[in-house]
């Protein structure tokens, strides 16, 4: 199953999606492994392998920690994708990268795209892509089976949400909050009316991240929202305890955040699938 099915079936079902974010490699290799089985456990529907990269302009403090000291153990995006491998083997939900483009670019696009697709990634979201210079990436990675996510920030106007969401696949990522992850959380009110702007646009699934760490900020978001996106909250759990205990503190949280989540969509009044047609 594509991302773009695995989304709208999500959708289709009234089941509100929850993605968690991990950073490759931190705070060591078997420990991301376990926080990644830990989280499918937990009833993510998507699980986000961030890249490490040496300038990550959209991450706050505590993402950029996490991708520095993975670095300095020596994780690479050829070690990145041989875990993805490991990974989509053995969990349920769709493994989905996010990275910068240059370390994209040092591998090559194609390889990239390649060996992504056959170590069962099944999407991408290149963080300091604008839209205006997403065709090569895009196309390239489209044509090896992987959904190119593209982001809105609530800052977009109304002309370039419109024009974003028209080429978008998958989901878009709603940026809830102006600046980097995890710097600050948005304002329920706020999210709203930003999901708002955007549903105008596009009957696709419209997940809010940046500043979502708390099971009941996920539950406000999810009121308007397809489904929440969480990271820094998560990388913040692990770096708190012992390496041995973090797949557990954070399967706990998930599951807190997947259950308050659930209420949402249980409480929701079923509407018929705007696509259907009698």
């Amino acid at each position: 199953m594509t991302l773009d099915e695995h989304t709208k079936a999500l959708r289709d079902s009234g089941r509100k999606a929850l993605v968690a974010f991990l950073t490759a490699g931190y705070p060591d290799e078997r420990t991301f492994v376990e926080m990644v089985k830990a989280a499918s456990r937990a009833g993510c529907d998507v699980i986000e392998i961030g890249i490490p990269f040496s300038d990550p302009i959209a991450d706050g403090p505590i993402i950029q920690e996490s991708s520095t000291k993975a670095l300095e153990q020596g994780i690479t995006l050829k070690r990145c994708i041989e875990l993805a491998k490991e990974l989509s083997s053995e969990i349920t939900p769709p493994l989905v990268f996010m990275s910068y483009i240059n370390p994209i670019l040092r591998m090559g696009i194609d390889r990239f795209a390649k060996d992504a697709d056959s170590a069962g990634v099944r999407g991408v979201i290149v963080a300091d892509v604008p839209l205006e210079e997403s065709e090569e990436v895009r196309s390239v990675v489209s044509e090896f089976g992987l959904t190119y996510i593209d982001l809105l920030a609530p800052t977009s106007s109304d002309d370039r949400i419109d024009t974003i969401a028209s080429g978008a696949n998958g989901f878009i990522y709603l940026v809830s909050v102006t600046g980097v992850t995890g710097a600050n959380s948005p304002e329920a009110s706020d999210v709203t009316r930003f999901v708002e702007r955007v549903r105008e646009k596009t009957e696709l699934p419209l997940y809010v991240g940046f500043g979502i760490a708390s099971a009941s900020q996920a539950r406000s978001a999810c009121e308007s929202a397809d489904g929440v996106i969480i990271g820094s909250a998560l990388i913040k759990m692990a770096r708190s305890v012992e390496a041995s205990e973090a797949p557990e503190k954070i399967e706990t949280f998930l599951r807190q955040v997947r259950g308050a989540i659930d209420e949402v969509a249980d409480s929701a009044t079923p509407v018929e699938n705007p696509e259907r047609t009698e």
